[in-house]
């Protein structure tokens, strides 16, 4: 029997191997290189770059998280921005709250939807709603564009690294408190804090241009080993001042109001990063 892995190099010194049952999917688009492959213990993962982005097994985990807690801060959010998430896990989750009327996904590379809708119909399904609309554009310039237009911003981009690159600078986080209403949340997730070189300048760029902003933290084991990280920024609300009443008819699997605020409780060594 012959035996396949994929192996993810984090860092020069660090890396995961996954055992591989399939190649499901490759072809390399405008932007990047993309693979869907099988795996008993991801399930079925999608690959951007030779980097995990989201798996079938364990994807709830990020989804919640980067989706329930800007929700839950804002007490009726209508509109919500996606910048990213072409595998569109993220827009299953916001419609999960009805109060949502409108979401617009903006995705740089069209392929990584198609391809998801293809071979990740588990999570890709809610695409296909009429409250959402896709965009095939760049977030950047499409952020720059807009005024006071957003309750949530959501950015669910991959690390930085080619078409994300500057979705972690100080200019962007500005463009998009511009593009966000009075009292709007943002979000994005931010790596992780053990490993990722991006973190503390992430969370630092944040934290300047947002009066109420904080990392939180969830474990995923799709990801780098360890903790994984969001920062959420927010014009008005106070981060962990929310209404549980508002998920008694909300179905998720992680995440809870109680799971919400300990989220933002850090372990010392990572609220000394960004000291």
């Amino acid at each position: 029997m012959l035996d396949f892995w994929f192996t993810e190099h984090h860092t020069d010194s660090y890396k995961v191997s996954w055992r591989v049952e399939k190649i499901l999917h490759t072809e390399k688009s405008s932007f990047q290189e993309i693979a869907v492959i099988e795996s008993p213990e991801l399930g079925r993962a999608l690959l951007l770059d030779n980097i995990v982005q989201t798996t079938t097994k364990f994807e709830f985990i990020y989804h919640e998280m980067i989706t329930h807690i800007p929700l839950m801060i804002h007490p009726e959010p209508k509109s919500v921005l996606i910048i990213g998430g072409g595998d569109g896990g993220t827009v299953r989750e916001i419609l999960k709250h009805p109060s949502v009327e409108t979401i617009d996904l903006i995705e740089i590379d069209e392929r990584v939807i198609e391809v998801s809708k293809r071979w990740l119909p588990e999570i890709s399904h809610a695409l296909g709603s009429e409250k959402v609309n896709i965009r095939i554009v760049d977030g950047l310039k499409y952020t720059k564009q807009c005024d006071a237009s957003y309750d949530i911003i959501i950015v669910d981009c991959t690390d930085p690294s080619g078409p994300s690159m500057n979705l972690f600078a100080k200019e962007f986080y500005k463009d998009i408190y511009k593009a966000l209403k009075s009292d709007g949340v943002f979000v994005s997730q931010t790596g992780s804090p053990s490993f990722s070189s991006h973190y503390r300048l992430a969370v630092k760029n944040i934290m300047e241009v947002f009066p109420l902003a904080r990392p939180y933290l969830t474990c995923e084991p799709t990801y780098i080993a360890g903790f994984w990280s969001f920062t959420v920024g927010s014009k008005k609300y106070q981060l962990d001042n929310i209404n549980p009443h508002r998920m008694l008819n909300i179905k998720t699997n992680y995440y809870t109001p109680a799971v919400h605020k300990a989220a933002f409780v850090l372990p010392k060594y990572i609220e000394k990063i960004t000291e």
